[in-house]
């Protein structure tokens, strides 16, 4: 399992929301770049990009910004917030940005799902924010009567690489991850599957680190707050495994 730091932008800053909530923001950094700089030479291999503007606006605001993290690290990254044209997609895509996440076109715009994966294989994935079972969108705004996984199954044939599942009401919230729905999830489907959302310890990692087939664990505000220690996180993955 790979444990996933987050950085999420917000009007050219690193911050955290508190379950998703645009207004309950706190900002971590004004240097997204030395932060993602910090968390590869803890020995991250991935780093989990939220443009937080795009996802309540779908229109990216910090991309110049992303582009400096990409120029700056080695890492692979995986970028989403709003991102819903395949024009936007090929942006990402040119600028060396390793995968994309969409997730209200999940929902609005499946065929443009299926159109990027067959560009893209490998490189397409699902964020699926779930509040209660249902599937949440636009920076986690509405709500749908979409069920989860059935979503998570409709994106696996579609050809995803790939689902990022997040419990809305554990995100920012330092409570736990959803260890039952998230083993329920990964044993739902084929395809990779990362958990996101309410890690607040090590212990966190170590029971994910229990789920038989999860791919990874991407954690944010544990690792801002000094909860959580990347370099321990990683070495106790590394021993379980």
């Amino acid at each position: 399992m790979l444990v996933i730091p987050a950085i999420d932008l917000k009007d050219g800053l690193c911050v955290r929301l508190l379950q998703g909530r645009k207004e309950d923001a706190t900002v971590y950094s004004d240097d997204p770049v030395s932060i993602a700089l910090k968390w590869e030479s803890c020995g991250a291999e991935l780093l989990h990009i939220v443009d937080l503007d795009g996802a309540f606006t779908g229109s990216q605001k910090n991309l110049a910004i992303i582009m400096k993290v990409r120029k700056a690290v080695k890492m692979d990254i995986e970028v989403g917030g709003g991102i819903r044209d395949l024009n936007r997609i090929d942006e990402f895509i040119s600028y060396g940005i390793n995968r994309v996440i969409l997730g209200t076109a999940a929902i609005e715009n499946p065929e443009l799902v299926k159109k990027a994966c067959e560009k893209y294989p490998g490189r397409i994935l699902i964020g699926i924010d779930v509040k209660k079972g249902l599937v949440a969108v636009k920076g986690w705004v509405e709500v749908t009567q979409v069920m989860a996984k059935e979503l998570a199954l409709q994106m696996q044939e579609y050809g995803a690489a790939g689902i990022i599942y997040t419990d809305i009401a554990r995100d920012g919230m330092l409570t736990g991850p959803n260890i039952e729905a998230t083993r329920e999830m990964v044993e739902s489907l084929r395809i990779p599957v990362i958990a996101s959302g309410g890690i607040s310890s090590i212990d966190d990692i170590k029971k994910l680190s229990k789920i038989k087939g999860l791919w990874g664990a991407i954690t944010g505000k544990a690792l801002y707050s000094g909860a959580l220690d990347l370099k321990e996180a990683i070495k106790t993955v590394i021993r379980n495994g």
